[in-house]
């Protein structure tokens, strides 16, 4: 089911969907199928119209903006969290492994935004506070994702016994399913990106939990209505992606439900 969701998710996303319905367009002018020839227009003027709109800077911020702003910047009082059991989990998002590089400099910069901010949480709620990382190795290093994070809390001043690893959690659901086992009803903080949040409240709300959200790496910044950009595609294709993964929870909640 993991990987079907993930591959599965590719024919949605902005980039293989343009690349699609060029290659459609292509085939089609190519072999000069005249029966088609509606059709590859069809995917020609949807491929170049995706890419003008998601690579524009108003359509990518907007896109962004409506997840980011769902939730601010945390502050949070520590009369809020159990000082017994308080805990800052750091949500991972991938690293390039290369032991002639310190740990901090192998992380992704979605991943060193992310535990940057889970280590400000870690000073506000209180040095007695634990912190929580996760992540497996992506099927491609030798280290899981979660063991590099840990390194590069270490590297920037987290004592090793204030950190809790998941090296086998695949995706949020399995964090929210770690986590769980790990502080049952305690409330928590939970630290991911600005735009992936709404999606990981869902997931851990949904699993019973209950985490204090606090958002960081923040995408969204308006620019120029002319500006069209590589970027603004990217951070437009992180707002569907995180659309699209909203939708898969409901439809599968809604499956388990009637069935």
């Amino acid at each position: 089911m993991f990987w079907f969701k993930k591959v599965l998710s590719q024919f949605v996303m902005p980039v293989p969907f343009i690349l699609i319905c060029l290659f459609i367009a292509l085939f089609i002018w190519r072999f000069k199928a005249k029966k088609l020839k509606s059709f590859g227009q069809f995917c020609l003027a949807m491929g170049l119209s995706a890419l003008m709109l998601l690579s524009n800077s108003y359509i990518s911020a907007d896109l962004a903006d409506s997840l980011e702003s769902q939730y601010p910047v945390n502050e949070l009082p520590l009369t809020r969290i159990n000082q017994d059991a308080c805990y800052v989990m750091v949500l991972g998002s991938g690293h390039r492994e290369n032991q002639n590089i310190s740990a901090v400099q192998q992380l992704s910069a979605t991943a060193l935004a992310r535990l940057s901010e889970g280590i400000r949480q870690l000073k506000l709620a209180g040095s007695h506070c634990t912190l929580v990382v996760s992540g497996w190795n992506g099927g491609l290093t030798p280290t899981p994702h979660a063991e590099i994070m840990s390194q590069a809390a270490i590297e920037l001043g987290v004592a090793a016994d204030n950190i809790v690893i998941f090296p086998n959690a695949l995706d949020t659901i399995e964090e929210a399913q770690s986590m769980k086992s790990l502080v049952g009803n305690t409330p928590f903080i939970l630290v991911t990106s600005a735009t992936h949040m709404p999606r990981a409240m869902m997931i851990f709300t949904t699993n019973k939990l209950y985490p204090v959200a606090a958002p960081t790496n923040f995408l969204s910044s308006p620019g120029y209505w002319w500006r069209f950009s590589a970027e603004n595609l990217f951070i437009s294709q992180r707002a569907i992606h995180e659309y699209v993964g909203m939708l898969w929870i409901k439809v599968k909640g809604l499956i388990t439900n009637v069935f």
